[in-house]
């Protein structure tokens, strides 16, 4: 059942989503404080609890080829990152002044960083493009890539990027071993890209010893509109509720009718929907249609 929920219903997801974090920080603090002290020995362990890992090692060598089409649609992607990325670099800059002064500003990269790359439930080529692209652009020596299921795309790609640091490791336990570093696992300077609430957690709690990019994740929309097609409304939001049961989907309108035809379109949805398991728990815990 898809909820239509009043404007002053709104502070109650609020606050459950705020409590589900502080119950992940919880559940992540042990895991990073176990990898920190035990290191390898801690991050095997967890990596065959959590992600069924059966190998001696998390440290693979990415190879494979693409496929002709995947090929050419990651290459169109990666050529309009990389111009993006270079279109953000900072320029170094000096201006004289009186008296012999001489100011200005000088930007190095970083040494090393991590890129964080899920794929629990789906291979996400995308977010490797964009966590490794931009720190290749601006000039890190070492990318880190963390993958807890990499498939075979995931694999080829990282060898097309080349990627040459690259270990089948995910969840709080690989945020840990990223930051702290381990016997395999060099420690990085930054920690990049999204995860679920565990990573999320993970991410918050070592920010003030390893720089992150921000608490990215689950995966959040907020639509407003007071009118619209209900089909590409309801298709927006479960794109983004299929990724993670913790991901919420939000439609604020003034409008009860549109309202109701988007409640209605996201049953018809996903009752033809691959990823339904996924989206609809998404949809009807926290997902949610308001009318202000």
């Amino acid at each position: 059942m898809i909820r239509i929920l009043e404007h002053s219903q709104a502070a109650a997801l609020i606050a459950r989503k705020t409590q589900r974090l502080d119950e992940a920080e919880r559940a992540v603090a042990p895991i990073l404080e176990d990898v920190r002290k035990r290191g390898d020995a801690a991050l095997l362990e967890y990596a065959r609890k959590f992600d069924k890992f059966e190998g001696a090692s998390v440290r693979i060598a990415p190879s494979g080829t693409l496929k002709p089409e995947f090929e050419r649609a990651v290459s169109v992607a990666a050529k309009n990152i990389r111009e993006f990325a270079r279109l953000q670099l900072p320029v170094e800059k000096f201006t004289e002044f009186p008296g012999g002064r001489r100011l200005g500003q000088i930007v190095r990269p970083l040494d090393s960083m991590g890129a964080y790359t899920p794929a629990g439930r789906y291979p996400l080529p995308s977010t490797l493009l964009m966590n490794v692209i931009p720190a290749q652009v601006a000039g890190v020596q070492t990318t880190c890539v963390a993958c807890p299921h990499p498939s075979p795309e995931i694999l080829g790609l990282a060898s097309w990027l080349d990627v040459t640091h690259f270990f089948q490791m995910g969840g709080a336990q690989a945020i840990a071993a990223l930051a702290f570093g381990t016997e395999t696992v060099p420690r990085v300077d930054r920690i990049v890209g999204p995860g679920n609430i565990y990573v999320a957690a993970a991410k918050k709690l070592i920010a003030g010893e390893t720089g992150i990019d921000f608490v990215a994740g689950p995966t959040e929309i907020v639509i407003i509109a007071a009118s619209g097609n209900a089909r590409w409304l309801a298709a927006d939001m479960l794109a983004q509720a299929e990724h993670d049961v913790d991901a919420s989907a939000i439609l604020l309108t003034t409008s009860r009718d549109l309202a109701g035809e988007v409640a209605r379109e996201l049953e018809r949805q996903l009752a033809a929907l691959p990823t339904a398991a996924v989206a609809r728990p998404s949809i009807e815990n926290n997902g949610q249609l308001r009318r202000r």
